[in-house]
């Protein structure tokens, strides 16, 4: 069965730009990841889990992702209030992509830096 697709990221109005900007964000990606392994976690878990994200990016970040559909926010009735994230559905059909291009990262990683090194001792002259 062949996908149809319904947007185009070469055409500065589609709104699949905005899909591509959340996915390749990486505390986005982060996130997804954190909540494939860690299944339902809260904000300070979350956060607990990826060095270097600020409380107001994590906020930032889980808010778009769930209007993006991408993760579910539970909260529960109590004295302090309980908030708790999810992955939905939509999430989890991300996780391979994702995965996928967080393991290329890893693995690459050594590769990348001596490109990079290369390229700026070749800049500096």
């Amino acid at each position: 069965m062949k996908t149809i697709r319904v947007g185009n990221i070469f055409d500065q109005n589609c709104p699949a730009r905005t899909v591509l900007d959340r996915v390749g964000d990486k505390w986005s990606v982060m996130v997804l990841i954190v909540l494939a392994e860690q299944k339902r976690l809260r904000f300070t878990q979350l956060k607990d889990h990826i060095n270097g994200v600020t409380p107001k990016v994590l906020t930032q970040s889980l808010r778009a992702m769930e209007r993006d559909g991408l993760i579910n926010r539970h909260i529960y009735a109590e004295v302090p209030p309980r908030v708790e994230y999810d992955l939905t559905k939509l999430g989890k059909s991300l996780l391979k992509a994702v995965s996928t291009l967080a393991s290329w990262s890893e693995d690459n990683v050594s590769e990348i830096m001596k490109a990079r090194a290369k390229y700026d001792r070749g800049s500096a002259g």
